[in-house]
């Protein structure tokens, strides 16, 4: 099965009660699967980074067996709110 941009998103909006993602599909410069994302959720509040890394990476463990490159930005609603008005 090949893993979609919508199916990233939809998976991380359910398993972390995500208020905002986005994902983007870097593929087209890589040779192969390659996504970037931004999410923000409230249970990263008082989380390290790398606990939040690890939070997102268990939730797509599946995925991530397919995925050749994953970057990842992680932020509290709090976070998130502060770096729009930037």
């Amino acid at each position: 099965m090949a893993i979609t941009v919508d199916h990233i998103k939809t998976k991380l909006i359910k398993e972390l009660s995500a208020a905002h993602v986005d994902v983007e599909d870097t593929s087209p410069n890589r040779c192969a699967a390659s996504f970037k994302v931004l999410v923000v959720s409230a249970q990263f509040e008082g989380k390290p980074l790398l606990q939040r890394h690890r939070m997102v990476n268990s939730c797509l463990a599946e995925e991530l067996k397919e995925i050749h490159a994953f970057e990842q930005k992680t932020l509290t609603p709090e976070q998130w709110d502060k770096q729009k008005s930037q």
